[in-house]
């Protein structure tokens, strides 16, 4: 067991709410349910990592996709940038070990990424980690202790945010070190690369179920997979190499 903790950052999947992004070509109960998918697939990843505790930073209720083991708090803060802050100060005022915080948009996390990102910090390799987004942002951010400073003010949900995150680390001085980049779910082409990534999953079949349901052909999703390696952005290749694995000082 690895002497740290996991915090899942998440709305409740309530149609209209999540996933609006991929409405149209799917209907906002449709996005839902692949919202649901996404985090049930992430949770379900979470309770089999071998961490000492798990954490769901929640916007809304919980339902029948939670599974036993997590301690379940309220986000706040106004911006995102505010409730991540506020999610790492809580969970380490309960439980002083290192964190890893993720979202609910990379369904095909395994519990070896997280053992992997846990371990550097847990050995002192690290100050932080952070897991690069293929669209710009990250995927997965880790600190061995809290900081509202380190993500305040942090432009989210943009093409350049894993860019500003990587640029406050490391200005404040910390040794980072880099995860693989991961794809998150925010449009119908991410959403087809990853369900295609995970065959057997609960968003895979939720993604098929959502487009059997829509005039969305299949042509046009089979598009939209993955042929190859996307190129990385450059800013992550320069600081982290091919790989995503090196460490800054």
């Amino acid at each position: 067991m690895i002497p740290a903790q996991v915090i899942v950052i998440a709305k409740e999947p309530v149609p209209g709410r999540v996933k609006t992004r991929l409405t149209p070509p799917f209907s906002p109960a449709q996005a839902a349910g692949l919202a649901e998918a996404a985090l049930a697939d992430t949770l379900n990843a979470v309770a089999l990592a071998p961490v000492a505790g798990r954490v769901l930073a929640l916007s809304g209720a919980t339902g029948p996709w939670l599974p036993d083991g997590f301690d379940v708090v309220n986000q706040s803060g106004d911006g995102l940038d505010q409730r991540i802050g506020r999610a790492f100060t809580d969970a380490y005022a309960s439980h002083s070990v290192p964190m890893l915080l993720i979202g609910m948009d990379t369904p095909q996390i395994t519990p070896g990424l997280l053992a992997q990102a846990a371990s550097a910090l847990v050995s002192g390799e690290a100050d932080a980690v952070l897991g690069p987004a293929a669209d710009g942002g990250f995927w997965l951010l880790g600190l061995r202790r809290p900081d509202p400073a380190l993500t305040a003010g942090i432009p989210m949900s943009t093409g350049h945010t894993g860019q500003a995150q990587l640029a406050r680390l490391v200005s404040a001085g910390l040794r980072v070190r880099g995860l693989p980049e991961l794809t998150d779910v925010d449009t119908v082409t991410e959403a087809a690369e990853v369900a295609a990534a995970l065959p057997g999953s609960r968003f895979a079949t939720a993604f098929a179920e959502a487009v059997s349901g829509t005039a969305v052909s299949s042509t046009a999703v089979s598009g939209t997979a993955v042929s190859g390696t996307r190129p990385s952005p450059a800013w992550r290749t320069a600081a982290f190499g091919d790989f995503g694995e090196r460490v800054i000082v």
